[in-house]
C-alpha cells in the first residue's frame, strides 16, 4: 500500500510539473499561446542542405495565419538544394510576406537554393562574411565503370524508352543525353535567374555577369545588389520589427517542428532525426539541386 501510495505521489508530482512548465510558457512568452504580447516577431530557422520543404513551408503557414505575428525573420544557414524544395520555400515565404513583414538573415552560408529562398523576403540581411551567391544549377553522375569491371561486377538493363536509364552510373554518357541534360540544367537556370532579376531588381544581363557558381561574401554581395543590408540575426529583427511597427526589442517565438510521437518529446525528436537524415543522405545521392559544394571551410 505505501509502494503504491509512493509512485502515485511521484506521478503527481511529474503531471503537475508538466502542468506548471506548460503555464510558465504561455505566461512568459515563450510559446504560441504566449499572454505577455499580442504582437509578436517569429523566426524560421532554414538549415543544412534543403532535401524536403514540407516542414518549413507549415510553419511559415502556420506562423502566417497568427495573428499575434506581425513580422518573420527566415534564418537561412544552407548551402541550398533540391530545386523544387529550394522553390516550394521561396514561394512560401513570398505568400508570407503578403500578409507579414518578412525578412531575411544569412548566416555562415546562404548560397543556390539558400539564396533563392532569400529572395523571397522583403529585405535581405547577411554578415560581412556570409558565403552567399552560387547562383547556377548543377547535376552530378558518377562513373563507376572501372570500379565494377575490377570486382567483376556487370551491369545489364531492359527499358521502354530511350532516355529511360540516361545518367547511368554503368555506362558512358552519349552526347545526345549529355545536351538533353545541359538544356534541363539551362531551364532551371533561367528559372532562378528569373526570380533573382525580378526580386532584386537587377537587368538578366548584369546578373548573368557573375550568376556563373562562384560565390560571393556578404560584403561582395552588398555592392552587387544581391542583398540589402550588412547585419546580424538581432540586426535582421531590429529591421522587421520597424517595418511591422513593433517595438526595437519585439516578443520573438521560434518556429517549431511538430512533435508527432510521444517517442519525440521523450527523446528530443531523435527517431525524427535519423529518419530525416537517411531520407536527406537518398536524396543527396543524385538529381537536379541549386546546390554550393564547398570543398573546404573559408576560416578567418
Amino acid at each position: 500500500m505505501k509502494k503504491h501510495s509512493m509512485l502515485l505521489g511521484v506521478l503527481l508530482l511529474f503531471v503537475v510539473g508538466i502542468v506548471a512548465l506548460i503555464l510558465m510558457k504561455v505566461l512568459l512568452g515563450g510559446g504560441k499561446y504566449s499572454l505577455a504580447s499580442e504582437k509578436k516577431l517569429a523566426i524560421v530557422k532554414v538549415e543544412g542542405a534543403i532535401g524536403n520543404s514540407e516542414e518549413i513551408v507549415r510553419q511559415l503557414s502556420d506562423l502566417t495565419k497568427d495573428d499575434r505575428v506581425k513580422a518573420i525573420v527566415v534564418r537561412i544557414d544552407s548551402v541550398g538544394g533540391g530545386v523544387a524544395p529550394s522553390q516550394e520555400i521561396y514561394e512560401a515565404i513570398l505568400a508570407a510576406g503578403k500578409q507579414k513583414k518578412v525578412v531575411a538573415s544569412m548566416g555562415s552560408v546562404a548560397a543556390s537554393g539558400g539564396y533563392l529562398i532569400a529572395c523571397g523576403a522583403e529585405q535581405i540581411v547577411a554578415n560581412p562574411g556570409t558565403v552567399t551567391g552560387s547562383i547556377s544549377a548543377v547535376m552530378h553522375f558518377t562513373d563507376i565503370q572501372e570500379l565494377m569491371k575490377k570486382i567483376g561486377v556487370h551491369s545489364s538493363v531492359v527499358k521502354s524508352g530511350k532516355y529511360k536509364d540516361i545518367g547511368s552510373s554503368m555506362r558512358d554518357m552519349t552526347e545526345e543525353e549529355r545536351i538533353l541534360l545541359q538544356e534541363l540544367v539551362d531551364d532551371v537556370y533561367e528559372q532562378l535567374l528569373e526570380v533573382i532579376s525580378v526580386r532584386r531588381k537587377i537587368s538578366m544581363e548584369k546578373l548573368k555577369q557573375i550568376a556563373d557558381g562562384r560565390i560571393l561574401t556578404g560584403r561582395q554581395a552588398l555592392k552587387l545588389k544581391l542583398i540589402d543590408s550588412l547585419g546580424t540575426q538581432q540586426d535582421a529583427v531590429r529591421i522587421a520589427a520597424k517595418l511591422a511597427g513593433l517595438p526595437e526589442n519585439p516578443d520573438i517565438i521560434y518556429a517549431e517542428r511538430r512533435k508527432s510521437l510521444f517517442l519525440d518529446f521523450l527523446l528530443g525528436s531523435l527517431a525524427n532525426r535519423i529518419k530525416n537524415d537517411l531520407l536527406q543522405n537518398a536524396q543527396d545521392m543524385g538529381g537536379l539541386k541549386f546546390l554550393y559544394y564547398p570543398e573546404q571551410e573559408v576560416i578567418p
